[in-house]
């Protein structure tokens, strides 16, 4: 994987020129929606993703902080993107029992 380095220490651009954090797979934008649903701190983030360092975490927030709108964005159009998958794909056999039984 080919990476471009940016004035964040921890963040780099991907192939495709997606955030991420450097040494590692997470995408900035995955962390962001994290701390967005859940109303995590960079402390709880770290708990919840030991294998980040806090170095990593906070330079992930500020590269969010000074980017947020296009990162919002890449995250609207990938929740449309799932749900659109979502709506074109069959429901499995379980989930149909489940769905039956008003479980789901």
């Amino acid at each position: 994987m080919s990476l471009v380095q940016t004035p964040y220490e921890h963040v780099s651009l991907d192939e495709k020129n997606a955030p991420v954090i450097t040494g590692t797979t997470m995408k900035v934008a995955e962390l962001i929606v994290e701390k967005l649903a859940h109303g995590w701190s960079a402390e709880e983030l770290h708990l919840q993703h030991s294998y980040l360092t806090l170095g990593q975490i906070y330079s992930a927030l500020a590269y969010y902080a000074d980017h947020q709108t296009e990162l919002e964005k890449d995250i609207e159009i990938r929740l449309e993107s799932a749900l659109k998958i979502e709506k074109d794909t069959e429901l499995s056999p379980l989930m149909e029992r489940l769905k039956s039984k008003g479980l789901i």
